[in-house]
């Protein structure tokens, strides 16, 4: 009896190819066929890879448990675009950022926010100032990473870190976020990880590994939130499988759309 092949979970694009096509929205999601069209006509994409909606449909049904081979194909897309970009998640000396994003087959209010510079820890930090030669502007990129993960992915209010900057602004007698100097934004990261801790009950993490599959656990969470159901009954959207995961490398200091 012929073997039936393994289920794909994972679909890459990047440097003028792509596993995906546009008429794959169901299973992609439309950003997703999106960036694999894109990609495949030879349009400058950032390279990435697409979870499917059929994982996230898995994930919905197994109170989120993954489908076998799920974790060990991210890790290999991964891998494929470590060597593509030459750099690695997390690298002390050339590290890799990438972005992570929410697309359903239709958009939706109340789907996960777009998380950037994920990767972002101490060994990629060090390597960042030395890259970029400006301290200032890696320690408030990941000021900014914190807040916007702990905010995203992890549901820590936004005011509390809000409450933060402020009072660190108020004690060195600042009015502006950018007037915030090297050892300001020490502060707030240092107060920043307290608030983290104090919501979630747990470190932030320095792992970027873990940082990517709790990214990519809120972007399936994200589709059953109130906001999300609401939408769908109120619009009569039925037969959507879920939403798929966009994952894709940023080139650091570009922090708009155009990358990744």
């Amino acid at each position: 009896m012929k073997k039936q092949a393994a289920k794909k979970w994972v679909y890459f694009f990047g440097n003028k190819t792509a596993e995906g096509s546009a008429d794959m929205k169901n299973l992609l999601g439309g950003k997703g066929a999106n960036l694999a069209d894109m990609t495949s006509i030879g349009l400058p994409v950032p390279p990435g890879f697409i979870i499917t909606t059929e994982a996230c449909a898995y994930f919905d049904e197994h109170k989120g448990g993954y489908p076998e081979g799920l974790k060990d194909e991210v890790l290999a897309n991964l891998a494929k675009l470590e060597e593509m970009m030459g750099a690695k998640l997390g690298d002390a000396k050339n590290p890799l950022l990438v972005s992570v994003r929410s697309g359903a087959a239709q958009s939706m209010p109340g789907m996960m926010d777009t998380v950037l510079n994920l990767g972002l820890n101490s060994s990629a930090i060090d390597a960042l100032i030395k890259k970029t030669g400006n301290e200032r502007f890696v320690r408030d990129s990941y000021r900014r990473f914190i807040q916007m993960f702990g905010d995203v992915v992890m549901g820590v209010p936004h005011e509390e870190f809000e409450r933060v900057i402020q009072s660190v602004k108020d004690e060195n007698g600042k009015h502006f976020d950018t007037e915030l100097d090297i050892d300001n934004l020490n502060e707030v990261i240092k107060r920043y990880k307290i608030v983290y801790k104090k919501f979630t009950g747990e470190e932030f993490p320095e792992n970027p590994e873990t940082q990517l599959f709790k990214a990519i656990d809120a972007v399936f969470n994200s589709w059953n939130n109130e906001r999300a159901i609401k939408y769908r009954l109120m619009n009569d959207i039925r037969g959507l499988l879920g939403t798929a995961v966009n994952i894709q490398s940023m080139v650091f200091g570009n922090m708009g759309d155009t990358s990744g």
